[in-house]
């Protein structure tokens, strides 16, 4: 039995969202941070060096690897993109060619999202109420605006900025979710049989979704999707036919097929890991380990989960429908792998589509001081962002004001400001739209589902592109090893090899693209003239190198981290006997 909509919506709020609008909007999201910059630390450089590593003739595609290191890279997919753009776009930066097929996975994303909103609308439980004597939303129109408002929701995720431009197994997992989520949405539109459409998607996602990295998570989705769909057949509307049970009874097949195997295919190639971290087992308390998640969760997902909770109490009489159960099965198994898991935020990243989409099923059932509570916080929050953020450009470019300029050229020792037109102009533009948004959003418009979600995604994409614009050379010099790696290759002679010990993946990706340094890990099998050691490693380089071969050069640390600094040597002997005693070679102290 079906139970009454919260949803009262007429005709006229539910007009399309102007479609060049949104592809423009679409597009000043995506785009800027992929370009005009070198890859940052951690995460983004290590998967660079992978993805180049990867390209090179030798490499061993089903064990992506670093100097060697294979145990952090069970992810295949990802880097096989990033390896097969390199070797097809060689006239590209390596690092400019990588992000191509990341810019058209986060693509994916947006747009299966837009779609599997819409066909969640689609569904008759998600209906709002007739009226008496007519004008109600019309199906399709209605289903339109909330995936209007389910995309602006997406994009107004604080937390996808960052992560959804770099180059990293997160962004290809976010992808195939996101994939996943439309496949299963449109499923009681299409036939099972009909490969191309949401059966493709269905495949494409949970395999890509476990050759990413996510092996139990698409296990997990998988087996969700299946029973979402059985319960949908079994108690879902009164109305369905048998031709309809049929085709849902294939899904449910199907669903439940495609997961074994891909299961199976995971478990053949070797990925399932065990990563289960819960609270408190770092040592730290668990009230402490928990606080930090739910700060976590609380910034990262804002503002859809405010609203996606607010569509759980009002659409608490529907919460077996597909348009409910389904998000909050994704969500929810996204943020119990957070909770589980040491990369939090990275497994948190694959609920923004469902929490996006739950998000704007709580649209219809707003009341008009709680919109206007939403823009007038919305408007006042990035307005002060973005003057912070042009007054600290000002500052770096005149001096003026002079406590901006001073914290800068403490925090980034040895940066020097640059002007580029094309940053500023573009900038100038998108802050010349905010304020054209703004007067649109306030101003006496006929009432529209997505209205209240502009000014958030406004807002959002607006601080993201100046910060990729204004900021960008501060940023990169920052966040990017360049500086410390140009440094150390101006020490050392760069057509001889190098021996590393103590370094991590993401200083050793970092030292080849930028220093174009030949390294090996030490001890190496052939003489290496020159040594660079982790400063944290120290201590125990007299267990691997002989001490009294090498003469200590230099510290090299990194301009905006005091704690990330690097020792560099120079062998002076090659015959010297293994000297055991640490106090033979006199080493620096931090």
């Amino acid at each position: 039995m079906n139970k009454p909509s919260p949803a009262i919506i007429a005709q006229s709020a539910v007009r399309r969202l102007p479609r060049l609008a949104l592809l423009l909007f679409c597009a000043a999201y995506i785009l800027p941070g992929f370009f005009g910059r070198s890859p940052w630390k951690n995460e983004d450089i290590t998967a660079f060096g992978v993805m180049r590593e990867l390209a090179s003739p030798a490499a061993h595609w089903l064990q992506p690897q670093l100097l060697g290191r294979v145990n952090d890279f069970d992810a295949l997919v990802p880097y096989w993109l990033g390896a097969i753009a390199i070797k097809f776009l060689p006239f590209l930066d390596p690092a400019v060619a990588v992000r191509i097929p990341f810019i058209l996975l986060l693509t994916m994303t947006l747009l299966a999202t837009w779609y599997a909103v819409y066909y969640l609308a689609r569904s008759p439980q998600a209906q709002p109420v007739a009226f008496a004597f007519g004008g109600e939303a019309s199906p399709v129109d209605y289903a339109r605006a909330i995936a209007d408002a389910g995309l602006l929701a997406l994009i107004a995720s604080l937390g996808l900025a960052q992560l959804s431009h770099e180059t990293t197994p997160a962004l290809a997992q976010l992808g195939f979710t996101a994939l996943m989520f439309y496949a299963m949405a449109a499923s009681p539109y299409r036939r099972a049989t009909q490969f191309f459409g949401p059966a493709l998607g269905l495949l494409t996602g949970l395999a890509g979704l476990a050759l990413s990295g996510a092996p139990t998570l698409a296990l997990l989705l998988g087996a969700g999707g299946a029973l979402v769909e059985w319960t949908h057949m079994r108690w879902g509307s009164s109305n369905a036919d048998a031709a309809d049970k049929q085709r849902s009874w294939h899904w449910v097949l199907l669903i439940a097929g495609i997961t074994l195997l891909v299961s199976l295919l995971a478990h053949g190639l070797d990925l399932w890991r065990w990563r289960i971290r819960l609270p408190g087992a770092d040592g730290q308390p668990v009230w402490q380990d928990l606080h930090s998640l739910g700060r976590l969760l609380v910034w990262f997902t804002w503002p859809a989960w405010p609203l996606a909770l607010w569509t759980l109490w009002r659409w608490r009489r529907q919460l077996a429908s597909r348009h409910v159960a389904l998000p909050l099965w994704f969500a929810g198994t996204a943020v119990a792998a957070t909770l589980t898991t040491p990369a939090s935020d990275r497994s948190l990243l694959l609920s923004l589509p469902a929490l996006a989409a739950l998000a704007a099923f709580a649209l219809p059932t707003l009341k008009r001081s709680v919109t206007s509570l939403i823009d007038w916080f919305t408007l006042l929050f990035f307005t002060g962002c973005a003057i912070v953020i042009w007054v600290i450009w000002i500052a770096m470019q005149t001096g003026f004001p002079r406590q901006p300029a001073a914290n800068v050229a403490k925090l980034a020792a040895g940066f020097e400001p640059s002007f580029s037109w094309l940053a500023f102009l573009v900038a100038v533009v998108a802050t010349l739209a905010w304020g054209w948004l703004v007067k649109w959003r306030t101003s006496a418009q006929r009432a529209a589902l997505w209205k209240s979600l502009v000014l958030p995604a406004g807002g959002i994409t607006l601080s993201w592109l100046l910060l990729m614009t204004l900021w960008l050379p501060l940023l990169d010099y920052a966040r990017s090893y360049a500086p410390m790696s140009r440094q150390i290759a101006s020490l050392v002679d760069k057509n001889a090899c190098i021996e590393i010990y103590g370094i991590g993946s993401a200083q050793a990706a970092a030292l080849q693209y930028h220093g174009q340094l030949e390294l090996r890990q030490a001890p190496a099998q052939v003489a290496c003239p020159y040594l660079i050691v982790d400063a944290d490693a120290q201590s125990t380089l007299s267990n691997i190198v002989n001490l009294p071969a090498w003469a200590f050069l230099a510290t090299v640390r990194k301009p905006t981290d005091k704690y990330e600094n690097v020792l560099v040597f120079k062998r002076v002997s090659i015959d010297s006997p293994v000297n055991t005693d640490s106090q033979a070679m006199t080493l620096p102290r931090r």
